[in-house]
């Protein structure tokens, strides 16, 4: 059976190498990628000695342990990996809060930390005695589950940045199984100064010593060398007798992780519906700036939020340099700085360098003597956006795609939020799904 994987991000090598574990043989596999690097969203970049990651600052943890030992037996093992403590905090005004926001409550100025827990705990008595359903609406579910002062002070601020879009545009979707709800008496201890901590199933986690989050899928990638057609977009998909032709060659089985939005381009005779339903699921693209610092060393800190507008564009900053020591030059250390762009918009200009370093001065982040220079990497496609009419649009796609045996997988092939790891396991279960199959021939 000839197999054809379109895309060589993780969850396409991982498939290719699940399938090649589990007994497939490698000539039966051809994976098509048009980049001529493997990786997709996981690819990193290296300039004059600052390695960075292109599609926003990256860290390997897990719930599955299997995935999570594949992962690092992919770099090497786990002496190629540094275990790094999460110590993520919030930059409001010029002080620093503990994350989640409403675990760091006593870290803000006083009006502002009984602003948040009034709300909170308004908001958490209300549920109690209304016993309410959680909103659709994403802004309206803020309020409901934190209240009106951290909505006002945090969440809508910051959100807005993210997603470039009325909060209510976006369902609360999103955020189930992803935002773990703080008990009330946590949130009146942080408030009144006693820490508590949050999302602790991001309490330690890992990341390549060298070659940045790429080390993985490179690593994955050394292994199906034979089998990557590296430069080579898929321009046309054919639905045939029994299978598919992908540029002109018969393929038994096709696996797309390509983006949804893109398929209708590249598909032959899609119905139209379906096509428009593809087109229209929304997403944002990124922006990642690497600010090379001249400064021996960041404090001990993972990655920082940014919620004000005053503190420029950039939404996270990620201090790379702290992930690894070999990630920057000696004495020397590196910012990684996210900024979103609304889907289908263009991507910012050159202002866009200038503004993050400004909005990064006024917040006391760093001085603009210290920046040696700056990198720029753009995605297109880099988050999922969960609009009302997302679910609808992905049941059309999907009942077409089941339809004519062509398999999604994929952040974008499906249209998920995924990190790596469940990618990862995505793939894995895939591999399982097909095994039969492939074994009949």
């Amino acid at each position: 059976m000839k197999i054809a994987i379109l895309g060589a991000g993780v969850s396409g090598l991982a498939l290719a190498r699940f399938l090649i574990d589990g007994g497939v043989g490698a000539h039966q596999l051809s994976i098509f990628e048009a980049s001529s690097v493997a990786g997709g969203l996981c690819r990193s970049k290296t300039v004059q000695g600052f390695t960075y990651d292109v599609a926003g600052g990256h860290i390997l943890y897990s719930k599955d342990a299997h995935a999570l030992a594949w992962m690092r037996e992919q770099a090497g093992g786990p002496a190629a990996f540094v275990e790094q403590p999460r110590n993520t905090r919030i930059r409001f005004e010029h002080r620093w809060v503990h994350y989640p926001f409403e675990n760091g409550l006593g870290d803000l100025p006083p009006q502002a930390n009984f602003d948040c827990l009034k709300g909170y705990v308004d908001a958490w008595h209300k549920r109690q005695v209304e016993r309410s359903s959680a909103p659709k609406e994403f802004g309206a579910w803020v309020r409901w589950r934190f209240g009106d002062g951290i909505a006002r002070h945090f969440m809508d601020p910051y959100n807005a940045k993210v997603w470039k879009r009325e909060l209510d545009h976006l369902t609360s979707d999103w955020v189930a199984g992803r935002v773990p709800d703080a008990p009330v008496d946590d949130v009146l201890r942080a408030s009144v100064g006693i820490r508590t901590e949050g999302y602790t199933h991001q309490s330690v986690f890992y990341y390549p010593r060298r070659g940045g989050f790429q080390a993985i899928t490179d690593g994955l990638a050394g292994t199906l060398a034979t089998r990557i057609r590296l430069n080579t977009p898929v321009a046309e998909l054919v639905r045939g007798k029994n299978g598919w032709r992908v540029n002109a060659e018969d393929f038994d089985l096709v696996v797309s992780t390509l983006s949804l939005t893109d398929l209708p381009r590249v598909v032959k005779g899609m119905p139209e519906p379906v096509a428009r339903a593809m087109r229209e699921l929304e997403y944002n693209g990124l922006v990642c700036i690497l600010l090379a610092l001249r400064r021996p060393e960041h404090p001990e800190l993972s990655w920082i939020y940014l919620p004000h507008a005053i503190q420029g564009p950039a939404n996270r900053v990620t201090y790379m340099s702290n992930y690894a020591k070999e990630l920057a030059p000696p004495e020397h250390a590196s910012f990684s700085c996210e900024i979103t762009v609304a889907g289908g918009a263009s991507m910012p200009g050159a202002e866009l360098e200038r503004e993050t370093i400004d909005g990064l001065v006024r917040a006391g982040l760093l001085r603009r003597d210290e920046v040696l220079f700056t990198d720029r990497s753009e995605t297109r496609q880099a988050y999922v956006v969960f609009d009302h009419g997302y679910h609808a649009r992905r049941k059309v796609a999907f009942d077409w795609l089941e339809e004519q045996d062509l398999i999604p997988l994929g952040r974008f092939g499906r249209f998920e939020y995924d990190n790596s790891d469940q990618c990862v396991i995505k793939a894995r279960e895939l591999a399982k799904a097909l095994f039969p199959r492939i074994a009949r021939g």
